[in-house]
């Protein structure tokens, strides 16, 4: 086992570790492209996130540089080759229902409570401190060791996808996003549309209900917490309400209900999760969307809330589409329905994230998604794709990782394989190393989003002993 004292070395920190953890979690970080400048192309404050690190970086002696205000890098070591940490500072949106503001960074019970907490400002801030101790001792290394800062990761991958275009791949690397101990498969994930076209014409008489609008999600990679109808109730309201109220019953969701203007309003509840796994949480959207579909509804209307009905309720594995599918490495696809709108006026979509086994063929997945689409009158659109991502465990990176895992934890390093996409996919020769410890439940993208401090600390020592193994 190496000789240095790697916990000692972080506990030595352990206040300034919690104090910049904090800075950084109390940025609200959030994408924001209505207010972009050429300064600021994804929010001021994102940026401001971006510049903390690059700033903080340079004030503790280490090379930085800001690309293209969307990525930067902290790096320091002499070498050709170079061990890339890929780390993200954006997150998504804070939901409701906190018990402390979500960008305090309150202490409570061992555990810092912000939004970015676990996904990604804590483990980012493990990870550069990691290299902070390395750079302290002065330890030899063969190979430069480069922090790459992404902020656009809860989106589209702006960042990366602009950094690579400008900077070097590193030879080796790993993204502390995740789980421990080693994630070395990572499903692929495809983003799309299905979209319900205008119509024209008129209401008909034996409809008893027409829906005006229809809202559910702000994500394609979150399950939404929360839906709104608006709809013209053309028969007898009271037994709509009564139905309503029923169906809340029986599907155990919390909803309520007004009448504004002569429209009657329906809102429902759900529990916001992670897209990667949709059956962790309850769709508001496909909830509240299903109860519409009991309704005797418009022609126009009950295209929408059919099709959505059908296919997705309670099926978040493809079958209503024929598209299920699963493998040994990454187990089954998965698809959230994560953004839904709908207006009698201008049409209805449908806003999908589909998680895809590493043996899958998407070009016949995609396919079947067109087929089914049109089958029904929708189209699909904006279909983009990354691609699933796979490291064979005789990999000197996997193997090195294994070996520091299993001697700070003294537990065996089993390879994992997750729905959720990392940054490390972008590395030719990366993986997913930590932070959740096994056995911890995981809050990223939910409210009271945390980490536990001792956790933090034990994290950072792995990433140092790693980073120094890595780059020796």
């Amino acid at each position: 086992m190496s000789s240095i004292q790697w916990s000692k070395e972080v506990e030595d920190r352990k206040e300034l570790l919690i104090k910049d953890t904090q800075e950084l979690l109390h940025i609200k970080s959030l994408l924001d492209e209505e207010n972009a400048t050429e300064e600021a192309p994804l929010g001021e404050g994102v940026k401001e996130a971006l510049d903390f690190m690059l700033n903080l970086g340079e004030k503790d002696g280490f090379v930085t540089k800001n690309v293209g205000n969307l990525a930067g890098h902290i790096e320091f070591g002499e070498g050709e080759e170079s061990v890339g940490i890929l780390c993200h500072v954006d997150v998504v949106p804070e939901g409701d229902g906190w018990s402390s503001d979500p960008y305090a960074a309150e202490i409570r019970d061992g555990k810092i409570f912000a939004r970015g907490a676990i996904d990604d400002k804590g483990p980012t801030m493990a990870a550069y401190y990691a290299m902070k101790i390395v750079k302290d001792l002065g330890l030899p290394l063969s190979k430069r060791v480069r922090m790459i800062i992404g902020t656009d990761e809860e989106s589209k991958w702006r960042c990366v996808d602009h950094y690579f275009e400008h900077e070097e791949m590193p030879t080796i690397g790993f993204a502390p996003d995740a789980d421990f101990p080693i994630i070395n498969a990572e499903k692929g994930i495809a983003d799309f549309d299905f979209v319900l076209g205008k119509m024209t014409g008129e209401v008909e008489k034996e409809a008893h209900a027409e829906v005006i609008s229809f809202q559910s999600g702000r994500r394609y990679n979150m399950v939404p917490d929360y839906a709104k109808a608006s709809l013209y109730v053309l028969s007898e309201q009271t037994a709509v309400l009564q139905r309503f109220d029923d169906f809340l019953k029986e599907h155990q969701v919390t909803g309520k209900y007004h009448v504004d203007n002569g429209e009657l309003i329906l809102e429902v509840e759900g529990v916001s999760v992670h897209g990667m796994e949709p059956n962790n949480g309850k769709n508001a959207g496909l909830f509240l969307g299903a109860f519409l579909n009991e309704l005797q509804l418009d022609r126009y209307s009950a295209q929408y809330f059919s099709f959505l009905t059908k296919h997705f309720f309670k099926d978040s594995r493809g079958k209503q589409l024929g598209v299920a599918y699963s493998d040994d490495i990454t187990g089954e696809l998965t698809i959230n329905v994560g953004v839904l709108s709908f207006n009698k006026n201008t049409g209805g979509k449908i806003g999908l994230n589909l998680r895809y086994p590493v043996t899958t063929k998407i070009d016949e997945t995609k396919e079947t998604l067109e087929t089914v689409s049109k089958e029904f009158g929708f189209t699909l659109e904006n279909f983009s794709n990354s691609k699933p991502h796979h490291v064979d465990e005789k990999d000197f990176l996997i193997q090195t990782l294994k070996k520091v895992y299993e001697e700070q934890t003294g537990e065996k390093a089993e390879l994992l394989s997750i729905g959720g996409g990392t940054y490390a996919r972008s590395l030719k020769s990366g993986v997913a190393f930590g932070p959740l410890f096994p056995g911890r439940p995981d809050s990223a993208h939910q409210k009271d989003e945390y980490i536990i401090i001792d956790d933090l600390l034990k994290a950072t020592a792995i990433y140092a002993q790693a980073i120094y193994e890595l780059a020796r």
